[in-house]
């Protein structure tokens, strides 16, 4: 039953794709320059202007207040467009959600989804008529209009904050849509490895180590989004911060008008204790069955809060190691030098609660190793070697002209002046800028690296292919054991003891044709006919699929009203037609063998055939189930993996290889919600997930009859 909607599913896919991705390869060729002769009378135009040296820099004023319900309020005055924007945020702590994380974001969205007065599509509609925007999350809102609107977004602001009605219908909606969004970050190894991540730097215990499950949000109950909305937005706990075309006298009468009357309230304390990082360099691995790349992640905690004495020196230290820049040193190193990557980069983030440094990339899965030496021989570096003073005045001149450039918008004086107040800065903080920045000097940035960079203090995270990479961290790991961990970070009990020599794939097939009917009964099936419901990009799909021995397939999707694939095989030739592709009659080629393979209603049954290896490769935890875990590789050298349950003996889990326009891709299936039909077990619910889709392909039966007498026509192909 693996091969149930693997084709179809890519070839619908690609026919209702509304536009076409295309991959550029740029090609990068290096000039070489002549030396030419110099005039000595001209030879000043051959050298470089020494640096100026750096002035301090009017960033313009800013009007600061707080009025007397606790609201503070700051105005940029900017007169260049009729525009004006109102930036409401919440100055608490992140808190922790515990059994029902993410119920803070969930708080914030349903706050734009009705009030007393007005349904969400009547808000829409009054931002529309406007042509302004209205948007709102559990740190506050944001709001903006043309100048002379300025009253109608207020007002819409103001019910929105203050008769918020939290609908249940939309809270359902949302809690559907997040759900969807979990199941798609479980086959995005980038998610992975931020969950991962997150947990071993900060812990469970941390807000920022509070990782949102399926589970949450099944938790979640609108009256803990209601209780976060009445306890944290109050006046004494929130900056309002306007921007645009009005004067501070203006601003403030406005913010009188529509704020003054805001009721400030009691404001629980949100305090964390410290968070302290590893005590010596970890391996932590997410499994990604079928990837051909792993994503490396080197991070950890540090104690750095934004405007400190070492905030601008660490950003030089940390641009010149691989921040932002393309001349940064892991840039160099695994991508122009060892060709290892398309980019490897480092970040250094300061926090008012805690930081964190982070070195990452996605690298080929047999240069993942070598890559984390690479790593960690470009952290020891910026450790026990000096940078060069053309590397450092390289970073300088990068990081003072993104600083010039970002003075051109008047959002950036107000977000300086909401960290001036925010995290009590220096009013001249912004405005010395430069000259802080030309002043860090080589002693400085080896002094920072020594102090934020800890290669043997570590958490190396990797998400990938356990089968080809795993082993080859270990050497990594201070402990000579690698942790393993499921999308969501939760540890993973891994059996690494050898299973008895009584479990091979052959009685584990033994125990699943057991399971599902009975080798004999599974070899006498004659006929099965199944129907699908979907959702596919927001549109509701019907699919069905017929498949009758010997040999013989047929599939119909329908959607919007129309037929969108069509696909029939008869034993000896295939059919397909669908949107965007001509109708075609064929007997060869890849789509051919595809069809063939589809029509066999049990491909578990030809593993004992000539040609057909089995590979056990253990135990492994599939949401929350044990599994064995088998590497079919079939006569034409085809690889995929199959999980099935220890305990059920049920398949849970096909992970296979399809080559879609020149490409590999990896596909994850999850067979759930097994039923009786007529003395056979079988799933009722596929969910299909596809690397680089919104969310996955979720399929309820809604009937499926076996052995039925299906019309001769459903698989007769006219030439």
């Amino acid at each position: 039953m693996k091969n149930i909607l693997l084709y179809t599913l890519f070839t619908v896919l690609l026919f209702s794709s509304c536009s076409k991705k295309t991959a550029t390869v740029v090609d990068t060729t290096k000039k070489v320059m002549k030396e030419e002769m110099v005039d000595p009378a001209l030879a000043w135009r051959s050298t470089a202007p020494s640096p100026g040296k750096a002035r301090s820099i009017n960033l313009g004023d800013y009007f600061s207040k707080t009025l007397d319900n606790g609201l503070t309020l700051i105005v940029v005055e900017n007169h260049k467009l009729p525009r004006v924007s109102y930036s409401l945020q919440l100055n608490n702590n992140q808190i922790l959600e515990k059994d029902q994380v993410g119920f803070v974001s969930m708080a914030g969205d349903l706050l734009r989804t009705g009030t007393k007065t007005k349904s969400k599509q009547e808000i829409d509609a009054a931002i529309d008529f406007i042509g302004g925007s209205l948007n709102t999350s559990g740190s506050g809102m944001f709001g903006s209009s043309l100048t002379k609107h300025q009253d109608k977004l207020l007002d819409l602001m103001t019910d929105v904050l203050y008769n918020p009605s939290f609908p249940a219908e939309e809270f359902e909606k949302i809690k559907k849509q997040t759900i969807s969004g979990l199941q798609a970050s479980k086959a995005d190894p980038g998610a992975m490895a931020g969950n991962v991540a997150a947990v071993l730097n900060y812990g469970k215990d941390h807000p920022y180590g509070e990782i949102q499950t399926e589970k949450h949000v099944e938790n979640m109950t609108l009256e803990n989004c209601k209780s976060y909305y009445n306890t944290f937005f109050r006046p004494n706990n929130a900056m309002l911060t306007i921007v645009g075309d009005i004067t501070p006298a203006e601003a403030e009468a406005k913010v009188m008008q529509y704020f003054g009357n805001w009721k400030k309230g009691t404001i629980p304390a949100v305090d964390y204790d410290p968070v302290a990082g590893p005590d010596k360099t970890n391996v932590s691995f997410v499994n990604k069955d079928g990837a051909v790349q792993s994503v490396i992640r080197i991070t950890y905690p540090v104690d750095l809060k934004p405007g400190s004495a070492d905030a601008i020196g660490a950003s030089v230290m940390n641009s010149i190691l691989g921040g932002g820049i393309f001349s940064g040193r892991l840039m160099q190193n695994l991508r122009e030098d060892k060709a290892y990557t398309y980019g490897a980069r480092s970040s250094l983030s300061a926090n008012k609660l805690i930081g964190n440094f982070n070195a990452s990339a996605s690298v080929r899965n047999e240069v993942t190793d070598s890559s984390v030496h690479e790593f960690i021989y470009e952290l020891n570096r910026m450790i026990t070697e000096d940078v060069s003073e053309e590397d450092l005045q390289l970073t300088k001149n990068s990081l003072s002209g993104g600083f010039a450039r970002s003075l051109e918008s008047p959002q950036t004086i107000a977000r300086f002046a909401n960290n001036i107040v925010r995290f009590n800065l220096p009013e001249d903080y912004y405005e010395t800028y430069l000259q802080k920045l030309e002043a860090v000097s080589i002693t400085d940035v080896r002094r920072l690296a020594a102090k934020y960079i800890r290669p043997e203090n570590a958490n190396i995270v990797v998400v990938g292919n356990k089968d080809d990479v795993a082993e080859k961290l270990l050497k990594f790991d201070a402990d000579g054991v690698i942790d393993y961990y499921d999308a969501f970070g939760n540890k993973l009990e891994v059996n690494n003891e050898a299973l008895s020599a009584d479990i091979t794939p052959a009685v584990i097939l033994d125990d699943y044709f057991a399971a599902i009917g009975g080798k004999d009964k599974l070899m006498a099936l004659k006929s099965m006919e199944q129907h699908y419901k979907m959702d596919m990009m927001g549109q509701s799909m019907d699919m069905a699929m017929y498949q009758k021995a010997p040999g013989m397939f047929a599939m119909n999707m329908t959607g919007m009203g129309m037929t969108l694939q069509e696909q029939k095989f008869d034993g000896t030739k295939a059919y397909s037609a669908g949107m965007q592709q001509p109708t075609k009659v064929f007997t060869e080629g890849p789509e051919f063998e595809q069809m063939k393979t589809m029509a066999n209603m049990t491909p578990q049954l030809d593993y004992s055939k000539p040609g057909w290896n089995l590979e056990l490769k253990g135990l492994e935890n599939i949401d929350g189930e044990n599994c064995y875990k088998i590497i079919v590789t079939d006569p034409a050298g085809k690889k995929s993996t199959e999980y099935y349950s220890e305990s059920k003996n049920l398949l849970m889990r096909s992970v296979s290889t399809v080559e879609m326009q020149g490409q590999s891709v990896t596909t994850t299936t999850d067979m759930a919600d097994y039923k009786d039909v007529s003395g056979y077990l079988l799933p009722h619910k596929l969910t299909q997930t596809v690397p680089g889709m919104p969310a996955p392909f979720v399929m309820e039966a809604s009937t499926i009859k076996v052995n039925s007498d299906l019309p001769a026509d459903i698989f007769t192909i006219k030439e």
